[in-house]
């Protein structure tokens, strides 16, 4: 039997940007309708570790506490950045402390399957949030009035405003003729978490290396996450390797820092590429997150940017006039424009460096070293590099 059923916003994907639009959109009494593909988030019954790590900046934490989600989640499991290390060429370094910031953390390490069941469980308290789930769309249709989504078990939901949260490959913008532009990296991000011989003492560690960007970020107690962005023979490489060469060969990259390092999830890995929606919105449709853009993984900032989209697009529907719908193209507009800069700045910075660093040409190595080390010397540079990346 068809099912009828009307809402203010319909968010389609709820990973971890789409369950945070549904959550900031509903304090403030719209209805909302979230629909996902996956069963509901759960947590494994053997607590063991998530290899899709996220660092969270302390701007984003407080956003997320005050949707009651940070507080949800198991706290013992979430590891403080108190101090970044980069090391480029030459053993040319950058150092970043919490203490010269004046702040508890630079930033947070947490897992995803965490973080989103922290979100799921807030979600469920909510009255102004139908959830529908696992549920697939079939059909989507745009209307004067509103937007109108198939399901396949035959529901129909409509809607004012259709929010598209559902990743790098969206479905809902593929409906609305959104093309996008992607420039492939020509990388693979390879992950894995591991045991540590000594404890990460919450410092992330990056190397920019000739085989490419080496990142250990810290866990709770002697764990670490590891993200090497790298090419993909090199990729196929590392996969290949049995557990103790991969932990050996991740320890030796890094200089042994945190002494043998043992495999506790299997390596993965995922293609890296920048790609830009070519708008993100349209009558009655909005995009965040990963459906709008891609960054980079090298600077850690991807779900941060999503959780910015949603930030944005909770304040532009928030302080329109009570009369003007929540699906308006003029109202959509002042959230795209006020995204534009943030966006924009992060994706030059992380293209940037990633050229700089994988260059080849005479006298790159010696230009990224003397910048490394003028960074790291002038104080003044670093709070405001700093200030930046904790929004």
């Amino acid at each position: 039997m068809s099912l009828n059923r009307d809402y203010d916003i319909i968010v389609v994907g709820g990973g971890l940007v789409g369950a945070a639009t549904a959550l900031a959109l509903a304090r403030h009494g719209l209805k909302i309708a979230l629909v996902e593909a996956s069963p509901e988030p759960s947590l494994p019954q053997d607590e063991s570790w998530d290899s899709r790590i996220y660092a969270i900046s302390p701007g984003n934490m407080r956003f997320l506490d005050s949707l009651g989600a940070w507080r949800t989640q198991e706290l013992s499991r979430v590891a403080p950045i108190e101090a970044m290390q980069i090391w480029g060429d030459e053993h040319a370094e950058l150092e970043f402390s919490a203490y010269e910031a004046s702040v508890p953390a630079l930033g947070y390490i947490v897992e995803s399957r965490q973080l989103q069941h922290a979100l799921w469980t807030q979600m469920r308290q909510i009255s102004e949030i139908e959830l529908f789930c696992p549920a697939h769309c079939v059909s989507l249709t745009w209307e004067t009035s509103c937007a109108r989504l198939a399901l396949s078990d035959g529901t129909s939901l409509s809607a004012r405003l259709i929010v598209g949260a559902d990743g790098g490959n969206s479905w809902v913008r593929t409906q609305a003729g959104v093309g996008v532009n992607t420039r492939d990296y020509g990388q693979l991000g390879v992950v894995a978490n591991f045991a540590t011989g000594m404890p990460p003492r919450n410092i992330a560690r990056q190397w920019f290396r000739k085989d490419g960007v080496l990142a250990w970020l810290p866990l709770p107690e002697n764990r670490m996450s590891m993200v090497w962005s790298t090419d993909p023979a090199h990729a196929r490489k590392l996969l290949a390797m049995s557990p103790t060469e991969l932990g050996a060969t991740v320890a030796a990259a890094g200089g042994n820092l945190l002494g043998p390092l043992s495999l506790i999830t299997p390596a993965a890995a995922f293609p890296l590429r920048l790609q830009n929606a070519e708008v993100m919105v349209k009558p009655r449709l909005a995009l965040v997150g990963d459906a709008a853009h891609l960054v980079h993984p090298l600077a850690g900032q991807g779900v941060n940017l999503g959780f910015h989209d949603v930030i944005g697009l909770e304040e532009t529907l928030n302080n329109r006039n009570v009369q003007v719908d929540v699906g308006d193209y003029a109202l959509l507009r002042r959230y795209e424009r006020s995204r534009k800069m943030d966006i924009y700045a992060m994706q030059i910075t992380t293209t940037g460096l990633h050229a700089l660093f994988g260059s080849d040409l005479p006298g790159a190595g010696r230009l990224r070293n003397l910048g490394m080390t003028f960074t790291n010397r002038q104080q003044w540079l670093k709070r405001r590099l700093m200030a930046h990346a904790m929004i």
